[in-house]
């Protein structure tokens, strides 16, 4: 019998390598299949739609927030994957009761790479790991404090606006780049209104394309509040994805210094 500590303190004890396995959060779904999970990845969320091969070709179990606990059961899986933000409290309470559950609770870069490595060794994916981790490490320092401290709003959300403040994975990733974040003094995502919008009054708006998909029309109306604003939209995938997405985080941050030119 194995045990293993997730990153919240909980441990499971597995009898041999998992061959059934649930994953419930898009980021680390990708991971698990690009680590070469191909047979053993047996239920996802609707919202794990990368890669489209292996979104198209496994089980659906409900979203993040709102799984169908019947299917996961249907489904037998020696293991499922979490994350403390991204799953709700109840649901993971609840299958804890009845399966293996690993989770995750990750802010940094560093307990990106912790989870990916902890995983690689519990799913003895530890070289494939390795590779990853390794590259990710090597090109980060590239693209570390590139920009000049821009006061910046990461939105997440419309109607309400909502924007990922401090004690967030995003707002570790803004400011390892060179960005202020404009919420810090917020905590998680806060609800802004237009007072307190132009009461922050951030220079640059970057408007997630998920959870919320941001679109050019959004520019505009935003634009209307803060005139004095750079308002654009980016991929919000590469600043809140913490498995192997990071792969793509240099060279896009890259991209974006040059065309924002800030």
């Amino acid at each position: 019998m194995l045990k293993y500590k997730d990153q919240l303190g909980n441990i499971i004890k597995l009898d041999k390598k998992p061959l059934r396995i649930i994953s419930i959060v898009p980021s680390q779904t990708e991971f698990l299949w690009d680590i070469g999970l191909r047979n053993e990845l047996v239920g996802i969320t609707k919202f794990c739609v990368h890669p489209g091969e292996m979104f198209r070709s496994i089980e659906k179990v409900g979203g993040t927030k709102n799984l169908n606990i019947n299917k996961i059961r249907a489904l037998k899986p020696d293991l499922i994957i979490g994350n403390k933000e991204e799953n709700e409290q109840a649901d993971i309470e609840l299958l804890q009761k009845e399966f293996n559950v690993w989770m995750s609770d990750i802010y940094t870069f560093d307990h990106a790479f912790e989870m990916m490595k902890n995983l690689g060794e519990i799913l003895d994916k530890k070289s494939r790991v390795k590779k990853i981790v390794d590259e990710i490490k090597r090109t980060l320092p590239e693209v570390k404090n590139i920009f000049k401290r821009q006061k910046t709003a990461y939105f997440i959300w419309y109607k309400p606006y909502m924007c990922a403040a401090r004690n967030t994975f995003i707002d570790h990733a803004l400011n390892y780049v060179g960005l202020k974040n404009a919420l810090r003094n917020f905590k998680r995502y806060p609800k802004l209104d237009d007072e307190k919008l132009k009461e922050i009054k951030p220079g640059l708006c970057l408007l997630s394309s998920e959870p919320f998909p941001f679109k050019v029309k959004h520019i505009k109306e935003l634009r209307d509040k803060l005139p004095e604003s750079k308002i654009v939209i980016i991929d919000g995938e590469i600043f809140s994805w913490y498995g192997s997405r990071l792969l793509h985080f240099t060279e896009y941050v890259k991209q974006l210094k040059k065309m924002l030119d800030v």
